[in-house]
């Protein structure tokens, strides 16, 4: 599989992570729309179940970019000078909390969304309360974890084309091409094919 990312072209690439689930949010979101311009009275239990696909559209997102994240700075080690010593347990560990974290947050919010608590419109304050405590720290060190995985994949793509040492300065470049993926993938994705071809 990690051939496959690393093999594939940048627009299979930008389809898969941007095109298609955009294209498929347009047309929940028409749905949406139509069902409450063209209704006297819409159903709002309805309307909110439409929101419960919205979950699977970024799972597939993250999905792909997590991959291709993935094959990079995994795919490429063996490209990568033998006395120059990457983290990559640590870059596992970090690569995968924010892909759970998001995973499960995305689940939970897609059952309560599909659930009768929906139709509740006061929840209780102590889940409120609970619910925050437990999600804002476990956000940030995604965040944390994500930024690190963008750095650790930079560097290993400088890495691989400089074979050398490098510092952030030198693929700092790639970091914010990653973070802005939809526009990184047209760039960073034709020189990751000429690293495997050569």
């Amino acid at each position: 599989m990690t051939d496959r990312f690393l093999k594939a072209k940048h627009w299979q690439l930008f389809l898969l992570m941007v095109g298609i689930p955009m294209v498929l949010q347009f047309v929940l979101m028409g749905q949406l729309v139509v069902g409450f311009a063209f209704q006297s009275h819409p159903d709002l239990v309805i309307m909110l179940g439409y929101m419960k696909y919205f979950p699977i559209l970024a799972i597939l997102c993250i999905s792909v970019l997590f991959g291709w994240f993935w094959s990079v700075a995994v795919g490429l080690q063996n490209k990568v000078p033998v006395n120059i010593r990457m983290k990559v347990k640590k870059f596992k560990v970090f690569f995968i909390f924010p892909l759970v974290y998001m995973v499960a947050f995305l689940t939970f919010f897609s059952v309560i969304m599909s659930s009768p608590a929906a139709n509740n419109p006061e929840p209780s304050e102590g889940l409120i309360g609970g619910l925050f405590a437990v999600v804002v720290p476990l956000y940030l060190f995604a965040i944390f974890c994500f930024l690190y995985t963008f750095y650790f994949v930079a560097k290993t793509l400088k890495t691989v084309e400089m074979q050398r040492e490098v510092k952030f300065g030198n693929f700092a470049g790639e970091f914010f091409l990653l973070w802005f993926y939809p526009v990184g993938v047209w760039i960073l994705q034709p020189k990751i094919n000429k690293m495997i071809e050569e």
